[in-house]
Order: structure tokens, then sequence, then C-alpha cells
């Protein structure tokens, strides 16, 4: 059934937007990453993060209510499902799972590729957070991983705006919020256990997780990002993304946490690993810990937008040189299977 309905909706996309395709090579693409807004994502992050969505805990109504906001943007930007229909929800049974996980849904939205719409990049950021304690207060999670779940809306945007004037990416794009990273990374896991496209067609893995605010020990760094994982499978994925970022931002890319050693082993606590011990080439963007981090002071007014704005338009922009090559990373450093 998931085949028909899936081979459906790539024919009725094709049909209604072949005629309107433009050479991509054409594309003023800064002037679709300027439509990412710091203005925009604070309009958004203070909804998203606010008390009524009681911290967006796995399995509970807020989270419901976070969901439902995420599959209400989608549909105002007319980014359909991928599962058909109204459909925006891959249900994350939490009885898959050790330990207490409620149900709760992964949230998904697709733009169709013009020339490879069978190779997926997947753009993804955990929209869950950990709720409201014993004494009532709320953890707003603004920047763990509000600021993802709203970088990853204004990206949505700037393809589809993109799209809308012609300029359709050639690879497909797949939106995955993701449901359950703090009881363990279950909703990703789900995904890559159940994928809704084969992962062998997938052909990289952004992942956002923390990029709204200045970490500790950053403070005068200027406008920096973490990566990790960005060469761990695909020296052409790393060196894409350098070129990339030389060329439209100059921002400080900082690698200190894709170290092997590093204590924090920041690699293996977000949901691009998931993506990663299935040999797809990922990147992690990450701001760093700070004294707000899974506390219920970890609110918007704190959250630095300008350079949210940045990062988020640095992950467009990657995004957009993924799916518009002419071949996908390639994987010269596979994982061992055999020793997971």
């Amino acid at each position: 059934m998931k085949k028909i309905i899936l081979s459906a909706l790539t024919i009725g996309l094709v049909s209604c937007g072949a005629h309107q395709s433009k050479n991509i090579e054409n594309a003023d693409v800064m002037e679709y990453a300027n439509t990412i807004t710091a203005q925009e994502l604070s309009d958004h992050l203070y909804t998203f993060a606010s008390d009524e969505f009681e911290g967006r805990e796995t399995g509970e109504p807020g989270q419901k209510l976070a969901a439902e906001y995420l599959k209400t943007e989608y549909k105002k930007l007319n980014i359909p499902s991928p599962l058909g229909g109204d459909n925006y929800y891959q249900p994350v049974p939490g009885s898959v799972f050790r330990g207490d996980v409620k149900d709760s849904e992964n949230v998904l939205a697709f733009i169709e590729g013009s020339e490879k719409p069978e190779e997926i990049l997947v753009i993804s950021s955990h929209y869950d957070h950990v709720g409201i304690d014993d004494e009532g207060n709320i953890y707003n999670g603004a920047d763990d991983d509000g600021s993802g779940t709203v970088a990853i809306l204004e990206i949505a945007e700037a393809f589809m705006q993109a799209k809308k004037d012609g300029f359709t990416p050639k690879r497909s794009i797949l939106f995955l919020n993701v449901t359950g990273e703090e009881k363990g990374l279950v909703g990703s896991k789900y995904y890559t256990d159940n994928p809704v496209f084969p992962l062998a067609q997938t052909v990289a893995n952004l992942n956002i997780d923390m990029i709204g605010r200045i970490g500790e020990g950053m403070e005068n760094s200027g406008d920096y990002v973490y990566l990790i994982g960005s060469d761990k499978l695909s020296t052409q994925l790393h060196e894409l993304s350098e070129e990339v970022n030389n060329k439209y931002l100059n921002l400080t890319l900082d690698y200190t946490f894709n170290d092997e050693n590093d204590p924090n082993r920041f690699y293996y606590r977000s949901d691009h690993y998931n993506f990663a011990k299935n040999n797809i080439p990922i990147i992690f963007y990450f701001n760093g810990v700070h004294a707000d981090y899974h506390k219920m002071t970890d609110t918007p007014d704190k959250i630095e937008y300008d350079l949210l704005e940045k990062r988020a338009k640095l992950v467009f922009l990657t995004a957009w040189e993924i799916a518009n090559r002419d071949e996908r990373p390639f994987v010269d450093k596979p994982v061992d299977t055999a020793a997971n």
C-alpha cells in the first residue's frame, strides 16, 4: 500500500510541476536563502517553545500539539506529506522501545525532485523535549530543539519558494521532524528501521539539534557553528560543506566535538547517528551546551536569532548543493557493519 500511495504522489507532483521546471543552475540561491529571517524564526519559536506546548514531552498532549503545529505549517506552505493525503504522521509505537516511552509520531513533509526523485536528502531535527517536572515547571526547550525545528520550517519554506519559481531541486528532500530524541533517539531509530524511502536511496542526512545559542566558552568566537560527523563517512560531503560555507557565509566551522576522543561523544547523541549507522553520510549542526541546557530557563528570549538565521542558511545552502549536484556524496569510509 505504501508503494502505491508514493507512486500516486509521484505521478501527481510530476504532472503538476514538470512544465514549470527551470534550469536550476540559473537560480539565485541566495535569494532563497535570504527568505530565512531572524524575525520569522522568532515568530515560530515564541509559539513553539511557549508554555502552551507544555515542554513537548514524548507522548504527552504538548508533543501532540507540537506535531499539529508542524503539520499546519507545512500545509500552509503547500508542502505535501510523502504518506499521502492529509497524513503527515508516521506513528512511533512506544511499545517497541525499552523503558517508559509513550506512543508518538514523527512528522514528515516532502518536496519531490525534478530529475532524481528517487534519491532522497533528509533534513532532520527532533521536536520533543523533556516536558514538565513534578512541581509543574515547564521546560520549554527553545534551543533544544525548538531552534532546529523552526530552522527546518524556514528551510522548507525557502525550498518551496524556489520550487514555485520553477527551480525544483533535482533530488527529493524529506523534512523529518522526529519524536522521542530525549527518550533515546527513538523517533529516528523507528524511521531508519521503518523507512518511508529506501535507505539505500537516502543520499545524506543533515541533522539540526541546538543551533540558537552561544555555547560555553564560545562567547568571543563570532559567527560559529559546531560541525560533527561531516567527514566520518564521506570525504566529498565534508569538502562540499566547506566549499558552500566559504562561498556564501564564512562562518567559523568548529570541529572540536568531531574528535574521536571527545569525551562528550556528541556524534552518538543525536538523531543523525541512526542514519550514520546505516552508511548514510551525515552532518550534525550544533551550538554546544550552555547553562540553560535541559533546564526550565531554556526559553525563546535567550535565543540569538541573527546567529540562528545564519546557521539555518548554512544548512539550506548545503542542502541545495547536495540536492543539485550531479552525483550524490560518495561513501569512502563505510561503517563496519559487522561490528554493530
